[in-house]
């Protein structure tokens, strides 16, 4: 199991990085129009930027942002301060890890049900991007799935024999 859980979140991760940079690709080409519109003002042309660029990148980057989470816990790199529990016996920061990793995962899970709830509000509302017209509430799917995946990842770590300290 650890080592599948190992490849969901390098792979989900991979895939929020293709994500990125594909908003990176967009925002270039919108950018360079922009540029382009200014050339060809002086000679009394226009290039207009892509249309509906912020819908885009505003739906773009919420599936994006949270797909980093699970490899982040995976890799143990999110932020932790232990200035103070460095000095604690070893069993007490076993134990204080422990609790951490116990916290995220309800955290993740409390924060999946809602946006599972934000999913569903969305959907009965019909909610479409502005110029898009793109229905905003598959957008919640990435985001729903990462969280329930860093949730997993965290578990497994709590459960593992060899907690990290």
């Amino acid at each position: 199991m650890p080592a599948l859980m190992e490849k969901l979140a390098i792979g989900w991760a991979l895939l929020g990085g293709v994500l990125l940079i594909a908003i990176v690709l967009v925002t270039a080409v919108n950018v360079g129009a922009f540029g382009l519109d200014r050339l060809a003002g002086l000679f009394g042309g226009a290039v207009p930027g892509l249309p509906g660029y912020e819908d885009f990148v505003r739906l773009a980057i919420s599936a994006a942002a949270s797909m980093f989470f699970p490899y982040c816990q995976l890799r143990r790199g999110h932020v932790a301060v232990d200035i103070f529990v460095s000095h604690l016996s070893l069993r007490t920061q076993r134990g204080l890890d422990r609790f951490s990793l116990l916290a995220i995962a309800v955290m993740a899970l409390f924060l999946t049900y809602w946006l599972i709830l934000g999913l569903g509000e969305t959907y009965s509302d019909g909610a479409l991007s502005r110029v898009l017209g793109w229905p905003e509430w598959p957008f919640y799917l990435p985001g729903i799935a990462s969280l329930a995946l860093w949730a997993l990842v965290a578990l497994m770590q709590f459960f593992k024999a060899d907690a990290h300290v």
